[in-house]
């Protein structure tokens, strides 16, 4: 059923997108993944978070967790499914991070409606994705940016392979 509804959403070639590029052949996290049901429980909105990595010129694999996709049915947008899943979501990551700050997340998405939740283009400028993208769609939330790499490339956790091209 979500696959269905994320052909609903984003069209049949949504797999050919930078974000599966990002993400490809990782496993979505469970227990940070989250759905919305309508009042006749349909499912009209499911979002997805992803272990993700971004590796440094040397090499180096910094983790971060992809926030995305985050989907609702076009007849059920703008009825506040999509920002109660993005609070589950990030509820959780912060929840199970305990004592220690979360783990940096990343999203690819409109910097003005991201933004309100803390993600921002900043210190994405020479972060770099497979595929065509648009770098000031690559967005971070971090408690100390400073932490991750100024450059780099974004891909699979563990994947150490150039994915530029």
């Amino acid at each position: 059923m979500v696959e269905q509804l994320l052909d609903r959403v984003f069209g049949e070639g949504r797999q050919a997108r930078t974000a599966y590029r990002i993400r490809a052949g990782m496993d979505w996290l469970e227990a940070l993944s989250f759905a919305a049901l309508d009042g006749d429980d349909l499912l009209v909105g499911t979002i997805q978070i992803w272990p993700i990595a971004l590796t440094d010129p040397d090499g180096r694999d910094f983790p971060l967790l992809m926030v995305g996709p985050v989907a609702v049915l076009p007849d059920h947008q703008g009825q506040g499914y999509g920002k109660a899943m993005m609070a589950a979501s990030l509820g959780a990551i912060e929840e199970t991070s305990g004592n220690a700050p979360p783990l940096p997340q990343m999203l690819i998405g409109d910097a003005d409606y991201y933004g309100g939740w803390g993600f921002t283009a900043a210190p994405t400028g020479e972060w770099r994705a497979p595929g065509q993208n648009e770098p000031e769609r690559l967005l971070v939330r971090c408690e100390n940016p400073a932490i991750l790499p100024a450059k780099g490339n974004l891909g699979p956790w563990g994947s150490r392979k150039d994915l530029t091209s």
